[in-house]
């Protein structure tokens, strides 16, 4: 029986993270995949990041995973969403070619040392003794494992829907997982139903652009990865084109409301809220006149072009009729329909916020198993599974990182704490401490864990820390060098169309004006003309952010101060007004020390941590 560190069941974007990083730890690690030549598929939207999204792969970037580089190769067109609004709420996105990106990632992996790939189906877990130790797969081979990582995607008991058709399959012509959902089962595992769906694919031959709004990329696209070179950096930017939906479109699909697997109670999983299909749309916003259709390329050839805001499972016949009856569109030829797919996943209550299981010692589950949508909600996951894989056989402790951390740290607190019953997709507004954790600062947040597990490699890692110290000498200058309002200053700010000044001040509440830009910084105080682009970004962005961050970070150091409070063991929980039947059972049962370890608590939200932490004080004050 051959023997590894890691084991990782599935080589989609989780999967990939999950695999790459332990190997790069130093791990011997075995990726387990149904089909080698689709390592890094991209199943639904050819697309990386968006809003929130772009934040996580900036994230894995930081970490040294590989989700950024493989954009940058494969991208055909980048765009940053919200780019007129602040950087807190930015969004890097790219198109990407879907078969390079693929095929890069399955490079990527076949050549990193001490992975090894073997196309195989997992199907059942071997545990004993209430510890992982190994899988069987369909080739009645067996491995053996300290670590086993699960990123089965939407392939356990995946079932498709076209129309009244139903086929087996986590995606098309693809075989489903179905021994590893009863293995878990007998594990103990309880198994609960979700639903996806994706939209039909059209021959770009057929389609009449000239009836679109034409989305162009930016003019200077900016890479997601640190690590690619800006000046090198020019990639094909394709256009993406807009149309919309209209009455006909609507009469059509409401029509055929009773064709509908969603209605007909045919599917039985809950579909996503934030990403819903063309028929839920309808079904909930009635009143609504059309809705966006965005046009995009799935190759660099646009041979094939997905219509994203269209994911459906009504029939084939239906699919034809609404996709002709919109601008556009009216001769498109479908290459592939769209099609919704149900499929079994956990909830996240059942792990440590480290990603392994609560009732059984090894096993870790990161993407989809665990409720999330979404390419890069998965790869982030699969990230840090990996990484506290390898930590765990080294006996060392997780990585866990806090809400004011990384958007990682927000994302598996939700899942771990909360639990999901619908597809979980990230979003800004998710995050307490927006300001703090942006885009452009994700490297300088999380290069240290990167370099110090030995994933990020040491040129990288000197820029980032030449970048710091660009950054750090830079905030320097503007906090000590006061300007007074003299003649040449007020002429200088009037030239550049800034208000004078009325009294003496640091240049750095000059820098932090929303007008002020890097022109005006470089003629301001010239000593900033040697600093690269990226650190004056992040100067300019810090200066004009200055009071909001020292605030957020003073409610950070309160916190931090908060939890460290112990609470009194005869605590009483019951009858504080706030806390729920479910979480005053959860903290009896475990009666956690400190409020850090009672926020450990699935569950345990952070409002509730807050009204303890008032009764604490209410009962000091008492005593």
């Amino acid at each position: 029986m051959k023997e590894f560190d890691v084991i990782v069941v599935g080589g989609g974007h989780a999967g990939i993270e999950a695999a790459l990083a332990p190997a790069r730890m130093g791990k011997k690690v075995l990726l387990l995949t149904m089909l080698v030549e689709q390592i890094g598929a991209a199943s639904c939207n050819p697309a990386i990041g968006g809003l929130a999204k772009g934040h996580l792969v900036k994230e894995i970037d930081a970490l040294g995973g590989e989700m950024a580089l493989a954009t940058d190769h494969a991208g055909i067109q980048f765009r940053v969403l919200n780019e007129n609004r602040g950087p807190a709420v930015r969004g890097s996105r790219a198109q990407i070619d879907m078969d390079r990106y693929r095929i890069y990632m399955r490079t990527v992996c076949l050549n990193t040392p001490n992975l090894t790939v073997a196309q195989e189906i997992v199907d059942e877990i071997l545990v004993k003794n209430g510890k992982v130790v190994g899988v069987k797969t369909n080739l009645l081979n067996e491995y053996k494992t300290k670590a086993l990582i699960l990123t089965t995607g939407t392939f356990m008991r995946g079932i498709m829907h076209f129309g009244p058709v139903k086929l087996e399959g986590g995606r098309f012509h693809e075989l489903p997982a179905k021994k590893i959902s009863k293995s878990l089962e007998d594990l103990g595992f309880k198994l609960e139903r979700l639903k996806t769906g994706t939209t039909a694919r059209i021959d770009a031959r057929t389609i009449d652009f000239s009836k679109m709004e034409i989305q162009p990329g930016d003019e200077n696209p900016k890479p997601f990865s640190f690590r690619t070179d800006k000046k090198t950096f020019n990639p094909t930017q394709l256009p993406c084109y807009i149309t919309y939906t209209n009455e006909n479109t609507h009469d059509i699909i409401k029509s055929n409301f009773h064709r509908a697997p969603l209605f007909t109670g045919q599917i039985e999983g809950v579909g996503p809220r934030y990403c819903p299909s063309i028929e839920d749309k309808l079904n909930k916003f009635p009143d609504k006149e059309r809705h966006h259709v965005f046009v995009e390329p799935q190759t660099l050839e646009a041979t094939e072009y997905y219509l994203n805001g269209l994911s459906t499972s009504l029939p084939m016949d239906v699919q034809e009729d609404f996709i002709h009856s919109i601008p556009g569109l009216e001769n498109a030829k479908i290459v592939r329909f769209g099609y919704a797919i149900e499929y079994d996943f956990i909830q996240p209550t059942n792990l440590k916020h480290s990603l392994e299981t609560k009732e059984i010692e090894g096993l870790f589950f990161a993407g989809q198993i665990n409720g999330t949508t979404g390419y890069e909600e998965a790869a982030a996951q699969g990230i840090m599974a990996g990484i506290n894989a390898a930590l765990k056989i080294d006996g060392k402790e997780p990585i866990i990182f806090r809400r004011d951390e990384a958007y990682i740290g927000v994302l598996i607190d939700d899942l771990v704490t909360k639990g999901t019953n619908e597809p979980y997709r990230m979003f800004t507004s998710r995050s307490e401490y927006r300001l703090l954790l942006r885009e452009d600062n994700a490297i300088l947040r999380l290069a240290d864990y990167g370099y110090e597990l030995g994933i990020l490699d040491d040129k990288t890692y000197e820029r980032v820390q030449k970048l710091r110290e660009e950054i750090n000498r830079g905030m320097k200058i503007l906090n000590e060098t006061f300007v007074t309002p003299n003649k040449q200053i007020n002429a200088m700010l009037e030239e550049m169309g800034e208000e004078k000044i009325q009294s003496k001040m640091e240049i750095r509440k000059i820098a932090g004006r929303h007008t002020f830009n890097r022109e005006k910084l470089l003629k301001l105080a010239p000593e900033f003309k040697d600093f690269s682009e990226d650190a004056l970004e992040q100067i300019l962005i810090d200066a004009r952010y200055h009071h909001y961050i020292e605030r957020q970070k003073a409610q950070i150091d309160k916190m931090k101060e908060m939890l460290s409070v112990k609470i009194p063991e005869d605590f009483e929980y019951k009858g504080i007004p706030g806390l729920s039947r479910e979480i005053v059972e959860k903290l009896e049962k475990f009666r956690p020390p400190t409020l850090f370890a009672a926020s450990e608590i699935s569950g345990v939200t952070p409002a509730a941590i807050d009204i303890i932490h008032m009764y604490i004080n209410m009962r000091k004050k008492k005593s």
